[in-house]
């Protein structure tokens, strides 16, 4: 895209007698231009305009808009961000791939170039989210575990190697490797990105967007970058900037150090906690001032991870010399090092501690205050000091047993006998991006394992136990520092490099546990290290889930149970039968710093990422199909073609007004995308279930929802199949049910059959929900299989901003109740007929800030103004043109 330079920001950089060309801040002056005193963030996507500024989709007026940013303002100013690249893993990539072999078939029928549907943004996708605990426990686990990985994914494996041939620019780390937000900050991210433009080097902040809400955590070596679902991240691999509009920047201020005791999982829990009462969805965060420089990098990544746990779009540290620190740790080259903080403090974006830049509202924290804290049992905002857990856990029992008293007497397969109670700890799992990529936890978890196993202590036999590093690196410093033994003889075994627990791929618990669970309600738990603890997500056998850091997922493992109070009750006892309580075996942080000199170098990340494209023997090994079209086997159970342009015609049809339509679900507060569309277990008497089963698969090898999203078959009846999920149209039902108003007596039955009925009698449907609609994973199998069962529109009280703009991105709209009002107080029960009037103003250019919904039904009509929340002219549109694939592939087959 040719450059306008308006500003005459173009310059060039000598560094170390290389020459980048940049585009300079410093050179965008004029009347209420203010760039210096602009947040980091602010700043970034600034030299995105300049760089990018072509006179029609980015314009000097866009420019001043940025760079007189007005800090106190609600956003209403629309600018284009370009990506300098994307970043996908195994689960939302695949689908990705899918629609772009399906885009170039489409290309080809409507008469255009298919060669045009290729990535012009690099495009890297790391294979993480596959990998099951299968095998627990033992030295085997791992091998096992990655053996049956590519037994179940092998067609999803061939497909991807395909993919990697077939486009440019497009590279696949393969599996075993790590969690792809480790991979991304250990090796792929550069800081500053360099790329070869025209003939001419330039140099400018690395920036990315991602298929996994979780990308966030570059954010903590300075990169700008947010999780996106599917649909855009494709749209950005194809050239298209991303619309958003200028946001408000919360500055958040820390102080002091983290006290004695206190890990960067508490800092990151206590945060969360702050921001989700404070209210961010929809804006940055960003970190500034003296406790910064304090904080080592690994701890800046892990709050960076959780920032989709906040809401916010992103939660950005800027660049200093810790991150010059990290980039030369994890063996980044000394051109890169030099460029980075050379560019870094050309551009005004190196941290300084005293300075205070605008923000349109403000935090603080001393670091100092966090205490020891877990959160659940079922979101990750919810935090629980640790001093009052057992207490909290009571509390919340008899919401999840009816029996909180149970004891259930089980006998394991080798003899051993306990008696199973309510607040089991039946999953202890190292595991997720969050807290695997921090040496500090890891080595601090190790080592207590180590005191424990001096001690005597051993794990409670009704516990899973599982080890799941982000990379390979942490294998080797947990070898170098003679740790590995002692997690071994606890049963934190290596089970595989990936997101294994934390996305649902727990496995199955102990059968004999397992059993007790089910035949007798019993509400056990799991506590992970992990980022996401919804409910349905980890287990189905699991009711309450526990984010922890990893020392205390491995304290949990030997006391067995929630109800055991770490702080003052034993933790178990010695060979001689004396109590010992967890200060005995927590290690102070001068042991686990020494630990971390002598253990963990440089050269670890180099040898690690050596060769991270090429792969194992079983990966390279793998027969892969070859050419420009990916031939589709109709038998395929994995991969299919996607459905979305199927008689597209080349110019789009008017959007009309929904008359008639139906509601398939009426939802509470906080229904998750995981509630929308799981990502773990298939049950065998599910819709999808039955299809796999009529398809001739054996439910052992039903796999995951998440590894299935190449085949729209399997997810459309996954969708809204989350077994926690509570529709209030079919009280008294747990799961993917609805009532299907189709039949005169309005039966019960799944809301995928609903759905089929519903489509052949040409009825359109709705889903009401309540606040924080779609909150969690960028999941675009949660707006594609909304849309694919026939829903025309949601009208929920607020939406969480991936999830919103993913289903304008499938043709759905999003509507918001009047402010102040819901279903509830409006009378709606779910089972009105819905019109709304008003969605055909799109036809000419304009979008509705309301439109009229009216809902008849047993108790009369209600009338109200529905708020759109189609944002920009770019979500318009998307939506005039059924979906943001149908506009892309329509734009390139017109350039």
């Amino acid at each position: 895209m040719a450059s306008q330079d308006s500003f005459g920001a173009k310059s060039t950089l000598d560094v170390n007698g290389t020459s980048y060309e940049i585009f300079r801040l410093d050179a965008v002056k004029g009347e209420g231009l203010d760039v210096a005193s602009l947040p980091f963030s602010l700043k970034v996507l600034l030299e995105n305009l300049l760089r990018t500024e072509d006179g029609a989709d980015i314009t000097a007026d866009d420019i001043r808009a940025l760079a007189g940013w007005d800090e106190t303002a609600e956003p209403d100013k629309e600018i284009q961000f370009t990506p300098a690249r994307v970043i996908m893993q195994d689960f939302t990539g695949v689908p990705c791939v899918v629609d772009l072999a399906t885009m170039r078939e489409a290309m080809a029928e409507l008469g255009g170039d298919a060669s045009k549907i290729n990535p012009l943004a690099p495009a890297e996708m790391v294979i993480d989210h596959s990998v099951m605990a299968d095998v627990f426990g033992t030295p085997e686990a791992f091998e096992k575990n990655v053996e049956i990985e590519y037994e179940r994914n092998r067609e999803r494996y061939q497909f991807l190697r395909w993919g990697q041939g077939a486009f440019d620019d497009f590279k696949v780390v393969p599996p075993g490797t790590g969690i792809v937000h480790q991979v991304n900050i250990e090796h792929l991210a550069r800081t500053i990105f360099t790329r070869t433009v025209d003939g001419v080097l330039q140099a400018y902040p690395d920036t990315c967007v991602g298929t996994d809400s979780h990308t966030t955590m570059v954010n903590g070596i300075g990169v700008v970058g947010w999780g996106v679902g599917g649909i855009e991240a494709e749209a950005a691999m194809l050239g298209q900037p991303v619309s958003m509009l200028i946001p408000r920047v919360v500055g958040f201020k820390l102080n002091g150090t983290l006290p004695e005791g206190s890990t960067a999982t508490d800092l990151v829990l206590t945060i969360t906690e702050m921001v989700r009462k404070h209210g961010v969805v929809g804006k940055f965060v960003e970190f500034y001032g003296p406790g910064v420089s304090a904080l080592p990098l690994a701890n800046r990544a892990t709050i960076g991870n959780m920032s989709p746990e906040f809401g916010s779009t992103i939660a950005v540290f800027p660049i200093d010399e810790e991150t010059i620190k990290y980039l030369k740790l994890t063996g980044r080259s000394e051109e890169q090092l030099a460029l980075v903080e050379s560019y870094a403090k050309t551009q005004g974006l190196w941290h300084d501690p005293s300075a205070e830049p605008r923000y349109s509202e403000k935090l603080e924290l001393d670091l100092a205050t966090v205490v020891p804290s877990l959160a659940g049992p079922k979101r990750p905002q919810d935090r629980v000091e640790l001093s009052n857990a057992a207490a909290a856990f009571a509390g919340d029992l008899p919401t999840y047993s009816s029996n909180v008293d149970a004891k259930v007497p089980v006998t394991l397969a080798d003899g051993t006998s306990f008696e199973l109670e309510n607040g089991a700890v039946t999953i202890a799992s190292i595991t997720s991006c969050t807290n695997t990529s921090n040496p500090s936890v890891m080595i601090g978890a190790a080592l207590l394992a180590k005191k424990a196993v001096e001690k005597g202590l051993q794990r409670k036999p009704w516990v899973k136990t599982t080890l799941a590093p982000g990379s390979k690196v942490v294998s080797d410093y947990y070898e170098k520092a003679g740790l590995t033994p002692y997690l071994d003889k606890l049963g934190f075994n290596l089970v595989g490099y990936g997101c294994v627990t934390c996305i649902g791929n727990s496995g199955p618990l102990i059968p004999e546990v397992s059993a007790a669970v089910n035949e007798n309600d019993l509400a056990v738990v799991s506590v992970l290290s992990g980022n996401r603890n919804f409910e349905g997500r980890i287990s189905p056998d699991i009711k309450m889930n526990y984010l922890a850091s990893p020392p205390l997922v491995v304290a949990y493992a030997l006391a067995g149970s929630m109800k055991v109070d770490l702080f003052n009750d034993p933790i178990g006892q010695d060979a001689e039968g004396n109590d010992v309580f967890l200060k005995d075996i927590w290690p102070s942080p001068a042991e686990v710093e020494e630990t971390i000199r002598g253990a963990i170098n440089s050269d670890m990340f180099g040898e690690s990422y050596a060769d991270v494209f090429a792969g194992d023997e079983r990966w390279r090994s793998l027969p892969t199909p070859s050419g420009n079209t990916f031939t589709w086997d109709p038998a395929s159970t994995y991969v299919r073609k996607a459905p979305y342009f199927e008689g597209m015609p080349e110019s789009p049809e008017p959007v009309t007004d929904i008359a008639g339509a139906r509601v398939l679900l009426k939802l509470a507060d906080s229904v998750t995308t995981d509630h929308i569309s799981p990502a773990g277990a298939i049950k065998k008497d599910s819709p999808a279930g039955k299809y796999l089963t009529e398809n001739g698969v054996d439910p052992r090898d039903f796999n995951s929802y998440g590894s299935r999203r190449g085949n729209h078959e399997v997810m459309i009846r996954g969708t809204f199949a989350n077994i926690r999920l509570r529709n209030q149209i079919a009280p008294g039902t747990e799961g993917g049910f609805t009532r299907d108003f189709t039949q005169s007596d309005s039966p019960v039955t799944t809301v995928y059959d609903a759905s089929v009925n519903y489509q052949a009698a040409g009825v359109p449907l709705v889903v009401l929900a309540g606040k924080e609609y779609g909150s969690g994973s960028s999941r675009d199998w949660a707006a594609k299989g909304t849309s694919l069962l026939g829903v025309k529109a949601v009208i929920a009280e607020s939406y969480e901003r991936i999830h919103r703009s993913n289903l304008i991105g499938m043709g759905v709209i999003p509507l918001q109740f009047p402010a102040g009002q819901n279903a509830e107080s409006l009378g709606l029960t779910g089972e009105e007929t819905f019109s709304i009037t008003g969605i055909t103003e799109l036809n000419e250019g304009r979008t509705p800030k309301t439109v009229k919904v009216v809902a008849e039904g047993p108790n009369g009509t209600v009338e109200f103004d529905g708020v759109v929340r189609i944002d920009t002219p770019g979500e318009a549109n998307y939506y005039r043109n059924g979906g943001i694939m149908q506009y892309v592939l329509r734009n390139l087959l017109r350039g």
